[in-house]
């Protein structure tokens, strides 16, 4: 926490404001579209997923149509297509970014029109805080007419170009979830550049009453509206926005710096223009072996390191769905590592992390 949240929790409950509405949920819904520096409307609801779950109502997916997903992300991002009983559309990444390949992604989309099913939507993600190559992916959506959801759950302060993460697609999604780089505990955000859409959003999200005297409803409605007290929260952690990315940021180059000598450990580096708030820090390892060793390791020490996500299109309940696959997303989830990464690491935690590493990898 940054030292402010108590303040306007405390605003909430001496107004009274303990409901799905209120002036913090104004005032965060602020916050968040002045810090993305563009001209967007916001809409603060319960959760990312949510977010993703009503953006693809909004760009019209229903029962039948087909949504291509990238399939290096947590399962959140894959899960609201089946909320709307659409089909998932697996795509691989590339190496570079980690994120959603434009080349397969092309070759998905055509695969799936020459079968008679144009996807009705692209849902793209900055995995682990590194923007995914926003030109190449707008120009096949525009090529093809197919919408995109940024999925920004990971990338709250990360940019491309100069342009900040949740901007690009047709609608974005933030995340404020716990493990997130600020939190509301549990919350997530919708962005878009049409404020008819933010509007569309929160009639959904407070269960889709009608204008009349009386509970009316002509739409299935979710209740995904974020809390006064939340926001409350939120708008305190926007405050500190800045250092918790610096602060990210500073830990992938205390790791870098102590651990990129060696060969048997890559880092994710940002391309040119890129600018990652390194989220999670991540390392790549030559085999599942050696992961395997430092994880362990670690674990022996009661320091808690997580392989990479495991692809969608290899999870139980994905499995049978099309995909569109080159080995990437798998050779990753086999070789790499999350760090830990919080954002109140000290530097004796990092050397006493580092310090485990370098004693678990033969040879060094």
């Amino acid at each position: 926490m940054g030292g402010t949240e108590q303040t306007y929790v405390k605003e909430a409950f001496d107004s009274n404001w303990v409901a799905p509405l209120g002036p913090n949920v104004t005032n965060f819904e602020k916050a968040i579209a002045s810090f993305v520096s563009e001209n967007v409307h916001v809409a603060a609801l319960s959760s990312g997923t949510a977010a993703i779950h009503l953006a693809l109502e909004l760009l019209g997916v229903s029962q039948g149509d087909e949504v291509i997903c990238q399939s290096f992300t947590f399962s959140a991002s894959a899960n609201p297509i089946l909320y709307l009983g659409a089909t998932p559309v697996f795509v691989d990444s590339e190496e570079d970014t980690w994120n959603i390949s434009p080349e397969l992604l092309e070759k998905a989309i055509l695969d799936r029109i020459s079968k008679g099913n144009k996807p009705k939507a692209i849902i793209a993600v900055h995995l682990y805080g590194m923007p995914y190559n926003v030109n190449e992916i707008f120009e096949i959506s525009q090529k093809y007419q197919i919408p995109v959801v940024e999925d920004s759950a990971e990338a709250l302060g990360s940019e491309f170009h100069g342009r900040a993460c949740s901007t690009f697609g047709d609608i974005g999604i933030l995340s404020f979830n716990g493990n997130k780089i600020i939190t509301t505990s549990g919350g997530g955000a919708l962005v878009t550049k049409n404020e008819e859409i933010k509007n569309k959003a929160i009639f959904l999200a407070t269960q889709a009453r009608d204008n009349a005297p009386h509970y009316q409803h002509s739409h299935v409605g979710y209740n995904y509206r974020m809390s006064n007290v939340l926001a409350g929260i939120g708008r305190g952690q926007m405050e500190v926005l800045g250092d918790r990315v610096e602060a990210r940021r500073a830990n992938f180059e205390f790791y870098k710096n102590n651990l990129g000598h060696l060969e048997s450990i890559e880092f994710l580096e940002e391309p040119d223009g890129y600018f990652s708030n390194r989220w999670l820090t991540c390392i790549l390892t030559p085999s599942f072996e050696t992961r395997e060793s430092i994880r362990l390791a670690l674990l022996e020490e009661d320091i808690e390191s997580r392989p990479l996500w495991k692809p969608m299109h290899l999870q139980p309940i994905f499995k049978d769905y099309p995909n569109f696959t080159n080995g990437v997303s798998e050779q990753l989830f086999e070789r790499g590592l999350c760090l830990p990464s919080g954002s109140n690491l000290k530097e004796e935690d990092l050397k006493r992390i580092v310090a485990v590493i370098l004693k678990s990898i033969p040879h060094v």
